[in-house]
């Protein structure tokens, strides 16, 4: 199929996007990488009466040390934050999430902006955002306002963005995290994950004093489990851990069946990713001890 008929318009700056928003009275689209948004507009999925074509935007991409946070433009490509030496240093499980995001032609297309405002709860870039506690900058005709990631993603598919606002730039915190990981399982390898996990960890004597856990592919939306988070840190170190934080994590979510899998089968993947995960973190631990 091919798309509806649709104006088109292509401004230089974030002010004229923000003026061809509220002028296309919320039946407005932003191309930025069009990764997401070509194929809903072929299948008719989308009918915007108008396109705004965001590549002539100057200023948009780039990934900045702030000291405790590093800042990356909307515009910025999936590409670039996975070669960048500043984010595997300072984000080290963003930069290992970035090369399960799709295949090599859509993250030299796709940004960082474009991901988060689609919202699909399979993406890796809205998990990393909800996981690093990131800081999601909002322009609209009321000037700049700032939200928390977790309060961005509404629902499946859904943000918080309105019809008349873009995202400029999003914030990560530097976190302190001793050991970490990243695990995913797709059926084919740069398909949407049918399950992930985020995880970190920082460890003292023989146990945790603290945890960061975030799981994708088993809700509308990607989740930071903070209960969880607590209880992991309440275990012992021993062998048994790996499988009992496997069913801490297990006992938080409800996955949904799906065209592509159960939620049964959703879970046990989860659940093997956690062991997996948590195996790698507290391995990376005692190397950087």
């Amino acid at each position: 199929m091919k798309p509806t008929k649709f104006d088109y318009v292509s401004p230089s700056t974030v002010e004229a996007v923000i003026e061809a928003l509220v002028a296309s009275n919320g039946d407005g689209k932003l191309l930025a990488g069009g990764q997401s948004l070509l194929p809903l507009l072929n299948f008719r999925m989308a009918r915007p009466s108008v396109l705004i074509d965001l590549n002539r935007i100057e200023g948009l991409s780039y990934i900045k040390d702030r000291g405790d946070r590093i800042a990356i433009g909307a515009l910025t490509r999936h590409r670039d934050i996975e070669l960048s030496p500043l984010i595997a240093s300072k984000l080290p499980v963003m930069s290992a999430a970035m090369r399960h995001v799709a295949h090599l032609a859509i993250r030299n297309r796709g940004t960082i902006g474009g991901s988060l405002s689609h919202a699909d709860p399979a993406a890796e870039l809205p998990m990393l955002a909800v996981f690093y506690d990131a800081t999601v900058l909002i322009r609209g005709p009321h000037g700049l306002r700032m939200v928390a990631a977790e309060e961005f993603f509404v629902d499946a598919l859904t943000s918080c963005l309105k019809p008349d606002e873009i995202v400029v730039e999003v914030e990560f915190p530097v976190l302190d995290h001793g050991g970490w990981a990243f695990e995913e399982i797709a059926r084919r390898f740069g398909d949407f994950a049918l399950a992930s996990i985020a995880l970190s960890v920082r460890r003292t004597g023989g146990g945790l004093e603290g945890a960061r856990i975030a799981v994708m592919g088993v809700a509308d939306t990607p989740v930071r489990l903070k209960q969880a988070e607590r209880e992991l840190v309440a275990l012992p170190l021993d062998e048994q851990a790996p499988e009992l934080c496997s069913e801490i994590i297990a006992s938080k979510v409800s996955p949904n069946d799906d065209l592509h899998a159960s939620g049964e089968y959703r879970m046990h993947l989860l659940k093997h990713l956690s062991r997996r995960a948590l195996r790698t973190a507290l391995a990376s631990t005692d190397q950087t001890a």
